[in-house]
């Protein structure tokens, strides 16, 4: 099973391996044709709460890779942008927290939580900024009422990335150990 490394110096280097290939992934996910919402990158924070041990460096996965891809595809109301970095976050808070608990037990609870944070925190900041709904309880109600199909898009990339990211963390990590234990 995956466990987050100890902060060493010798980690440090694949930290930054991991974090490059997860922003890449990410950019690449948002700029090249995609299903709307069914992208990496709740996975990918996710993922580096809890394989990244230097916080700051999980951190950087959902923000370097949101800013980076809206450099090249045109930022929203910087209100909405803010909201929807800060609901990127929460991710990678889950997964320092979740390194406490066994990896197959709060990986699909985590992905899920994440799925409906980013979903509650992203529309609320479209219904609040946007200008596209009125300003009442109703204006709130259709706004979360029109993107529900979005959410089975979000849900179903959130759970597929989160498999695809841990599922070749782990492979990687028991070819590794078999590579170990063949030459020892």
């Amino acid at each position: 099973m995956i466990d987050a490394r100890r902060e060493t110096p010798s980690s440090l280097r694949a930290d930054m391996l991991v974090v490059l290939f997860l922003i890449g992934l990410d950019v690449a996910a948002r700029l090249l044709p995609h299903t709307p919402n069914f992208m990496p990158l709740t996975a990918s924070a996710l993922f580096a709460g809890v394989i990244v041990s230097r916080r700051s460096l999980a951190l950087a996965v959902p923000l370097v890779a949101m800013l980076v891809s809206d450099i090249a595809l045109g930022f929203d109301d910087w209100r909405i942008a803010l909201l929807d970095y800060a609901a990127l976050t929460l991710p990678v808070a889950v997964g320092i927290y979740g390194r406490r608990f066994r990896l197959s037990r709060m990986l699909v609870p985590a992905a899920l939580s994440c799925s409906l944070l980013f979903f509650a925190v992203s529309n609320f900041a479209v219904w609040v900024f946007g200008g596209l709904y009125s300003p009442d309880m109703a204006g709130l109600v259709k706004c979360y009422v029109l993107a529900l199909p979005f959410l089975q898009y979000t849900v179903a990339g959130d759970l597929i990335w989160v498999a695809v990211l841990f599922g070749a963390a782990t492979l990687v990590q028991r070819l590794a150990n078999r590579s170990n234990a063949v030459t020892a």
